[in-house]
């Protein structure tokens, strides 16, 4: 393809960057726009996937109809089928009128699903049955109704582990994914990452009439280096940050290590399942679960470790009993001891010694909930997709559990 087409695009949607991989991805989009088909778009998060649905559909035969983008990973479950499909007068409590869904609004134009990974099983059947059919039949109605839209979806998930760990459609999949997009992360972007900090840095500069910042070339290496989990959306926000808190418009290297976080694993594509033994927990009960039984085995372990099968000997040394409880209360966030038994199984991760209970532990499953979340929300500064992560549940139902528990300043 001409690369003054190429260059005209990126210039229209504010691209910033040469990098082979992101040249071809605006390639991609571009040749396939004509054809009227569905489209995934793979990516980490913060790559800028939501750019790619406009590109696709400003150079489509449907540039003159509407285009929706909704963001599946932000509707509640309960409400998911009602947003896409709509409803009917009635149809579930608060349903005082009739409403059309994003289907049928979109008829005739471009609809982009925005972490297509995240939707309910229930709501992927239907899905399916839209794209094979055009067909769609909104909540508490029994009349089939036509839509002609054509789907863009995106997702950071890894569909295809997703597929078997029962999460994700198979045959969903290959109806999306009939043309597909991957958006190179920052990290494989090299000289891109410096061009878009100088953006970033430029416009606080215009915005707020001060002078703006520069990088050293040592600085440069170091901000090459990193590996940007957060991809395009964190550079922004360091760049912004810099601009804003700096005394010195020159960036060195150690002025720079203020700003970036510690380096960490990068944030590749992601099942909704990460593994047998990090499960994702849609029941928040199952959570606590999980961590009485992570305090269980690494108990039994430390008895492993010094000797002893005997439960009575680990409880004569107090002094390691204690300290361990401490290590472990502290990593999990829960101040409760579990018993120290052998056998395996979530009956027994339930099972706490009444007198290891602190006055100030939660004393219900709720409190304990709470009071975990609140812990999680603190330690990640707020950031609700960091704190599900690390809770092992999934964004919609954190923030379920934020609303429920007032936790939302």
């Amino acid at each position: 393809m001409n690369e003054d087409i190429i260059k005209r695009t990126k210039q229209r949607y504010d691209i910033i960057g040469d990098n082979d991989e992101l040249n071809r991805a605006i390639e991609v989009a571009l040749k396939i726009a004509p054809v009227d088909l569905s489209v995934l778009i793979t990516g980490e998060n913060g790559v800028g996937k939501e750019v790619f649905p406009r590109i696709i559909h400003d150079n489509s035969p449907r540039k003159q109809k509407r285009y929706f983008s909704v963001n599946c990973g932000a509707i509640p479950e309960g409400t998911i089928d009602s947003e896409l499909f709509g409803h009917e007068k009635g149809a579930f409590t608060g349903a005082v009128e009739k409403r059309e869904g994003y289907f049928a609004v979109a008829s005739g134009g471009t609809l982009f699903l925005d972490e297509v990974g995240e939707l309910p099983l229930q709501t992927q059947a239907r899905l399916l049955r839209v794209l094979e059919t055009g067909e769609y039949i909104p909540v508490g109605a029994s009349e089939i109704r036509k839509t002609d839209v054509r789907i863009v979806a995106a997702t950071n998930v890894n569909l295809e582990k997703a597929i078997e760990q029962g999460k994700f459609r198979e045959d969903l999949y290959y109806r999306l994914n009939t043309l597909s997009i991957s958006i190179p992360p920052l990290r494989e972007r090299g000289d891109d990452i410096i061009l878009l900090f100088r953006k970033f840095a430029l416009e606080m500069s215009e915005k707020y009439k001060m002078p703006s910042v520069r990088l050293t070339p040592e600085a440069q290496q170091r901000m090459k280096a990193y590996s940007w989990p957060g991809n395009v959306r964190q550079l922004k926000n360091i760049a912004e940050n810099i601009s804003v808190t700096s005394e010195t418009r020159e960036i060195t290297p150690e002025i720079l290590s203020r700003y970036l976080p510690e380096d960490r694993s990068h944030n590749q594509l992601v099942a909704v399942e990460k593994s047998s033994h990090d499960r994702t927990f849609e029941n928040e009960r199952e959570i606590l679960y999980q961590i009485l039984f992570d305090l269980r085995r690494d108990v039994a372990e430390l008895k492993r470790a010094v000797g002893s099968r005997d439960d009575s000997r680990l409880a004569g040394a107090e002094g390691q009993r204690i300290d361990a409880k401490a290590r472990l209360y502290k990593t999990a966030g829960v101040e409760k001891a579990v018993d120290t038994h052998e056998e395996e199984g979530y009956a027994e991760a339930e099972e706490v010694e009444e007198d290891s209970l602190q006055p100030s532990t939660p004393t219900t499953l709720q409190e304990q909930e709470r009071s975990l979340i609140q812990r999680v929300l603190l330690q990640t500064g707020g950031h609700r997709r960091e704190a599900a992560k690390r809770l092992g549940i999934s964004d919609r139902t954190l923030y379920r559990k934020i609303k429920e528990y007032g936790l939302e300043d």
